[in-house]
């Protein structure tokens, strides 16, 4: 399954938008996948992401599949963010 994070915006920095779009995730997009399902995070398209925004979002996805893959991270907020979640929250994530 494919996520492309562009579609919530360029500039994801509030922790409630974060909520509400990890709620619509669920509802829509990964309801009913099994934990195992390999799970694709695009952040192709944006900007910054602030480590609210994504400790509502990355964080929960990390915790509900096993089979995490992040790619076109090479935006400097973004890997930033990345590797702070990463370290706070010992997830092991796939960035690309």
């Amino acid at each position: 399954m494919k996520i492309d994070l562009r579609k919530f915006g360029k500039i994801l920095v509030s922790r409630s938008d974060g909520r509400e779009a990890y709620l619509v995730m669920s509802a829509y997009i990964t309801k009913g996948l099994s934990e195992n399902e390999d799970i694709e995070i695009n952040f192709s398209g944006v900007k910054v992401l602030a480590p609210g925004w994504a400790d509502e979002v990355i964080t929960k996805i990390a915790s509900d599949f096993k089979n995490i893959k992040l790619i076109n991270t090479a935006n400097l907020s973004v890997n930033a963010t990345l590797k702070f979640l990463k370290k706070v929250n010992g997830y092991r994530l796939n960035i690309k």
